[in-house]
């Protein structure tokens, strides 16, 4: 690939939008470097949780959908990337080296798809409420599997009859991390009032009775606070899986890339989804997911529910982000 320069305001713009992506308890733990040339992608350990996610495996997928939604932005200018991953072995934090193609496709010459993709990202939410089926799913689902390199990671929508096996799963969760008081202390910090630049705040969690109605979503502390009730709506959401070949480091990126493009996918489509990834975090209860797939030697990653937001229901709080100057460094 025939290497460019690109101006930092272009640079920071396609930063600035790809940190919407989703990320463990809104912890945005990724770190760029930009030279003008190059931009590079770090996990940051630092904000790795210890207690959710002590292998930082969710960290690293986090940082997967970060850099998807990167490439997203860029080819939505008329950019397109190569991306180098896990460039220095004796670095594994170092996620991917990305390098811009000259010449460049120019704004004029982008479809309406990519534009789309990318005007999705600002519009995109986790929606932990319960859902309606979603709308035309079989004409959409061969669309979605379409959207990705399948090299990358495997997607599997379980059949309605295995939701109980699903609760069942998240029950088993929440009663085994019942008395972890440092993963019930991480999970009180980061949803409490005084985050403002990171963390789930209030408006995006679930009443209790929502929480009930949906059964796989992760239960946090004080939800029933909002006061929003559930309208008396069952969830009838879609359960994706992601799933990988291996649980490597590179696992995890590949399937945050996919979980970006199904998200976004899902955005453009006017669908609402939420990631469930607490089904995966304890052996037990993945077991009972991948025991739920085709392929037995597949390692679930990520869970998602896709659906449709009811009419009546007001769009989920937009969570807040870190400033670009705490995520972005630039060196001239």
């Amino acid at each position: 690939m025939n290497q460019t320069t690109v101006g930092t305001d272009v640079i920071e713009a396609a930063v600035q939008l790809a940190c919407r992506a989703p990320s463990l308890h809104n912890s945005q733990p990724w770190r760029w470097v930009a030279t003008g040339s190059t931009v590079d992608l770090f996990v940051d350990p630092d904000r790795i949780l210890s207690s959710t996610d002590g292998s930082g495996r969710q960290a690293v997928i986090s940082c997967g959908a970060v850099l998807d939604h990167f490439r997203v932005a860029m080819a939505a200018l008329g950019r397109e990337i190569g991306v180098e991953e896990f460039p220095d072995p004796n670095n594994l934090d170092h996620l991917a080296t990305i390098e811009f193609a000259s010449p460049r496709l120019g704004a004029d010459h982008v479809t309406a798809a990519r534009r789309d993709r990318a005007a999705a990202i600002s519009r995109r939410r986790t929606d932990r409420r319960p859902f309606h089926a979603p709308k035309d799913w079989a004409a959409f689902e061969p669309v979605l599997r379409s959207a990705f390199d399948g090299a990358l990671a495997c997607l599997d929508v379980l059949a309605d009859d295995a939701r109980p096996r699903v609760v069942e799963a998240s029950h088993l969760t929440e009663a085994l991390r019942r008395y972890d008081d440092p993963y019930q202390y991480e999970l009180s910090w980061w949803t409490a009032s005084a985050r403002d630049t990171e963390g789930i705040p209030q408006g995006a969690l679930p009443t209790d009775a929502q929480a009930r109605a949906v059964g796989v979503n992760r239960h946090f502390p004080d939800a029933g606070k909002t006061g929003r009730g559930s309208g008396g709506i069952e969830d009838e959401a879609k359960i994706v899986v992601l799933s990988t070949a291996g649980d490597t480091r590179a696992d995890a990126l590949n399937c945050g890339q996919v979980l970006s493009t199904v998200l976004l996918e899902c955005t453009v489509a006017g669908l609402a989804t939420c990631a469930v990834t607490h089904l995966t975090e304890l052996e037990a209860s993945r077991d009972i997911i991948r025991d739920l797939l085709p392929d037995a030697a597949s390692v679930p990653q990520v869970l998602i529910r896709v659906g449709t937001v009811p009419a009546s229901k007001v769009p989920a709080d937009l969570t807040p982000r870190r400033p670009l100057r705490e995520v972005l460094e630039i060196r001239r």
